[in-house]
């Protein structure tokens, strides 16, 4: 797939916007990548992940690269440019699909933090959290029917601030056994994983 540039609240914004070939869109991802500042990407594995997780449903996804990373214009701005970057993005996408058609928000460690930091605007049909930085960012509480998912042995965010987080709002927080924050060796498992926990 390639990258096309949008107009975007810094500058140009890259972007990659997949729908199914073959029938109308199920629902729309968007996907927000980890932290631009330690070499989060649109291309991140997990990121991807997530997109060919979301793609195998029959949804539309898009990812895009926050400014500063890629060909996106400006310069990081502590997740508050970044949530403008991420509406951007989504506004370009539902203008090509329809406002109709569901929302699922998903992001990865840092893309996490943008996309609660979205949710007043967005006001996804689901949330997914993947490797949520709980313990960097002030991740608010979320909605009852989020998924979060996170790996027992994630030297980034460990597991414990994690359901320290999550254990107030009640929350269920899938737990991958022995993985890291980068899932290295169970893409194949967290794809399977995410596909069971948002079909719609």
């Amino acid at each position: 797939m390639t990258s096309e540039l949008i107009p975007g609240p810094a500058g140009v914004l890259e972007v990659a916007f997949q729908r199914p070939s073959d029938s109308p869109a199920v629902a729309l991802a968007l996907i927000c990548h980890p932290h631009p500042q330690f070499g989060g990407t649109m291309d991140n594995k997990v990121v991807q992940t997530l997109a060919k997780s979301f793609a195998e449903l029959g949804f539309a996804t898009m990812r895009f690269n926050f400014r500063g990373v890629g060909k996106s214009e400006g310069s990081f701005d502590e997740g508050m440019g970044e949530t403008d970057d991420a509406a951007a993005a989504l506004a370009w996408a539902q203008t090509h699909l329809g406002t109709s058609v569901p929302l699922v928000a998903a992001g990865f460690s840092f893309g996490c933090f943008v996309q609660t930091r979205l949710l007043q605007r967005s006001q996804p049909d689901q949330l997914v959290l993947v490797g949520p930085a709980v313990n960097r960012f002030e991740i608010p509480e979320v909605p009852k029917d989020t998924v979060v998912i996170h790996g027992e042995e994630d030297d980034v965010v460990p597991l414990a601030d994690v359901m320290t987080w999550a254990r107030p709002q009640g929350l269920p927080v899938t737990v991958f056994p022995g993985a890291g924050h980068f899932f290295h060796g169970r893409l194949t498992e967290l794809k399977t994983v995410v596909k069971r926990l948002c079909r719609r």
